[in-house]
């Protein structure tokens, strides 16, 4: 019953952490319920009615929970189309996104992956004053940065050696918690605009409910769909990549995930190989194209660092769909945002 119950409890859009944290652990739910359905079966070799019904519903609930997951493996089609020899003469933008979780101190480590990995763009979450002193060292390398160190875990630093042409830090719904907002100039190519975003997770320390990180991750998206520049909005969401919040986040804003087709790229809890899932996500405009994405080692954080290279394409969206939304998805999304305004 309790695989059961941890399939069906977050079909209903109920907002408290309660509901919502049961979207994290599908991969987990659905191994333990064939794990369960495989021993009973068996073991006990049920033959009443109510054994055997209670069993098609535990492999109803494991095949549900598969096919939440299916897009995030490579059995399902790409999203993101891999980039070709005949998009290269336009830009690439490389980005290395990582919470470095705020009381951690490795942070030679954390370098020595940006010096192997050499992005473009290096954001960092949960940066504090200590972190921003300690990447400062990076300035040399990444001329242009926007550095908000707070004591709270909700610090944000972006760093790029392309030029920011302009930045903005907003507060969207919560005024401790940034979001970074800036246009950068790639050496070969068009102006892109960043959404850099790290909302609060569903947890009872934390927050009650996902009101306030659903909404400014659709605010977000919103705003996202309304450029006509090449976008990519980023960071610790603190949801899943197959939650139906980052679902409709997709569709109203438009954006593509990398992930789609490829894998699941886990990258929270760096130390707990049981529970892991996707926590830092990268999404981006039908303008780009995907050369590589890496989850990167271990290196100290709870979390682990994401490295992703993009490849602008002028004929993108001839070969990969961008992602709609209907009424529906419009009149929930401003429902949302709105629910979070009130509260």
């Amino acid at each position: 019953m309790l695989f059961i119950g941890a399939t069906l409890i977050p079909i209903w859009k109920y907002q408290m952490w309660w509901v919502r944290i049961f979207d994290f652990p599908r991969a987990q739910i659905a191994l333990g319920g064939f794990v369960v359905l495989i021993a009973y079966a068996g073991l006990v070799r049920p033959t009443s009615s109510p054994e055997v019904a209670l069993l098609i519903v535990l492999l109803l609930c494991v095949l549900f929970q598969c096919y939440k997951m299916l897009p995030y493996t490579p059995l399902f089609p790409k999203q993101v189309k891999a980039a070709t020899t005949e998009d290269h003469s336009c830009g690439r933008l490389s980005v290395l996104l990582a919470n470095v979780l705020m009381e951690n101190r490795a942070a030679d480590r954390f370098l020595s992956l940006i010096d192997e990995y050499d992005p473009d763009v290096v954001l960092t979450v949960e940066t504090d004053s200590w972190w921003v002193d300690r990447l400062s060292c990076l300035d040399g390398s990444y001329p242009y940065a926007v550095k908000i160190p707070l004591p709270n875990t909700y610090g944000m630093m972006l760093q790029s050696r392309l030029e920011i042409v302009d930045s903005e830090v907003k507060y969207l719904l919560d005024a401790s918690i940034p979001s970074i907002h800036a246009r950068i100039e790639m050496a070969e190519g068009p102006i892109v605009r960043l959404f850099c975003v790290h909302p609060r997770p569903p947890a009872p320390a934390e927050d009650t409910d996902t009101v306030e990180r659903d909404a400014e991750i659709l605010v977000v998206g919103r705003a996202a769909r309304e450029e006509e520049t090449p976008s990519i909005v980023m960071g610790d969401l603190n949801d899943v990549a197959w939650s139906h919040t980052t679902s409709l986040f997709q569709r109203v804003s438009g954006l593509l995930d990398p992930r789609i087709g490829r894998g699941l790229f886990t990258t929270f809890h760096a130390g707990n190989p049981l529970l892991r899932w996707p926590l830092d996500h990268l999404f981006h405009s039908n303008h780009f194209k995907l050369v590589r994405m890496d989850r990167l080692p271990s290196w100290g954080s709870d979390h682990f660092p994401v490295f992703v290279r993009l490849q602008y394409s002028a004929r993108a969206a001839e070969h990969q769909d961008r992602p709609q939304a209907d009424a529906a998805d419009r009149s929930e999304s401003r429902e949302k945002i709105e629910l979070a305004d009130e509260a």
